[in-house]
């Protein structure tokens, strides 16, 4: 019988589409969109897509040879099953109708299976709600995707698309509305969070942690695991710096001055974090490695995730450097515990996420950004003290959310798998394929 639920589920969404086929509405007013907003958002929108791919390779490289189709695939198949999700409710939990004046779930009826997503602007905006909702269905895409190479080569396939599913509806979705909707909690709270400092990077690394918890070390010692593909970790590299400029820049959503700083500030921190970490290799008496290059870019570019719209372009250069020196110290800690976090996911992006939140707290001016507001550098501690008071909250939200998220998974569909299948290899255990 659990063989006929998956498909099961998809003849329910071609019922639902027959039901909702979507509302027609008429070419709004010129002045009501922009067409310039729209080029720029429309290409944004497909930068962030190809992130998820170039996620799949930077995971995949750094995984044993067997086990590279299986962590590519958790990557990849996230574009299928959460887009789905997000086109029939998911984007309504995120962006709908405030449910109860509480600021922590939207209505999943207010988009249900997109409908009053045509010939509307977002908030009276400049790009339509159908764009925005694709936008941000990017973001929905690979934050689940991150968490993957912190249970990396012991997971199960068909509990890990249960546990995704439930992660977008009970973790991601509430952070989402509750950072970036006009009626949030969070954002009416006045946390600065431009691009998903929260809502991406410390939901991703607390489920990450709390994944690694749960499932245990590997049965094969880890020590003697090698990376399988340095060079997919540099082209996977490539393409999430490449996509990232639509993550951040993106978020300015708009062809504007905003956009130019954010692609900016995203350019500077990931390169200033990508040197600090092969720096602090050398002091550390190691050799510069490609890896440590690569894992340092990535961390700076987590780091200026939600700072990226509010930090001036030399302030960048700290945001990447310490956050590279501070996630490489936690890497350390973290190889001298008991906890397997395979791709060091927690380290790099909740750590990554937790400093660039803290770091807008410091560094953000409205002289950059006049929605924003000063952070403590300026003279003011109401923005840092918030940026404090919603860490704590998130970091609590995601990581014990997370972690029954799990054990209901379990309880539906055995998370692990064998040490047999382990052994083996998940390639050929969970997809009867190898490179």
């Amino acid at each position: 019988m659990k063989k006929f639920v998956p498909f099961g589920i998809l003849i329910i969404v071609v019922i639902l589409a027959f039901a909702f086929p979507g509302n027609f509405v008429a070419t709004p007013a010129a002045t009501t969109l922009n067409k310039a907003d729209i080029a720029w958002m429309l290409i944004a929108t497909a930068l962030v897509l190809l992130m998820t791919p170039g996620l799949a390779f930077f995971y995949g490289g750094m995984v044993s040879k067997k086990n590279v189709i299986s962590t590519m695939l958790q990557s990849f198949v996230c574009m299928g099953l959460i887009t789905i999700i997000w086109v029939v409710f998911g984007f309504s939990l995120a962006f709908g109708q405030d449910v109860g004046g509480a600021g922590i779930i939207g209505n999943p009826g207010s988009f249900f299976m997109m409908q009053h997503t045509l010939g509307v602007a977002w908030l009276g905006g400049t790009i339509p709600v159908i764009l925005f909702a694709m936008f941000q269905l990017k973001f929905a895409v690979i934050t689940p995707a991150l968490i993957t190479g912190a249970f990396a080569e012991r997971i199960r396939f068909n509990s890990y698309l249960i546990f995704i599913t439930l992660f977008i509806v009970f973790i991601y979705a509430p952070l989402a509305h509750a950072t970036w909707h006009p009626e949030g909690i969070f954002y009416k709270m006045g946390v600065l969070d431009f691009a998903g400092g929260t809502v991406v990077h410390m939901s991703a690394g607390w489920a990450a942690l709390a994944s690694a918890l749960y499932l245990k070390k590997r049965t094969e010692i880890p020590e003697s695991h090698a990376p399988a593909r340095i060079s997919y970790v540099i082209l996977g590299t490539g393409l999430l710096w490449f996509g990232w400029f639509g993550f951040n820049a993106g978020s300015a959503l708009g062809a504007n001055e905003l956009a130019s700083t954010a692609l900016a500030t995203t350019t500077t921190a990931s390169a200033a974090a990508a040197m600090s970490w092969v720096f602090f290799d050398i002091l550390r008496g190691k050799k510069p490695s490609a890896l440590g290059a690569c894992i340092g870019a990535v961390v700076g570019l987590v780091a200026i995730t939600p700072a990226a719209g509010y930090v001036t372009v030399s302030q960048s250069l700290i945001v990447g450097i310490v956050a590279a020196v501070v996630s490489n110290l936690v890497v350390i800690w973290r190889s001298r515990t008991n906890i397997d976090d395979t791709l060091d996911v927690f380290p790099c992006h909740g750590v990554g996420g937790m400093m660039g939140m803290l770091m807008t707290g410091i560094f953000a001016t409205k002289s950059v950004n006049s929605a924003g507001a000063n952070g403590l550098f300026f003279g003011e501690t109401s923005l840092f003290v918030k940026h404090l008071i919603a860490l704590v909250a998130v970091s609590v939200f995601a990581f014990v959310g997370s972690f029954i998220l799990l054990k209901v998974t379990d309880m539906i569909s055995t998370l692990r798998v064998t040490p047999e299948e382990e052994i083996t290899g998940l390639d050929i255990s969970q997809h009867d394929e190898e490179l």
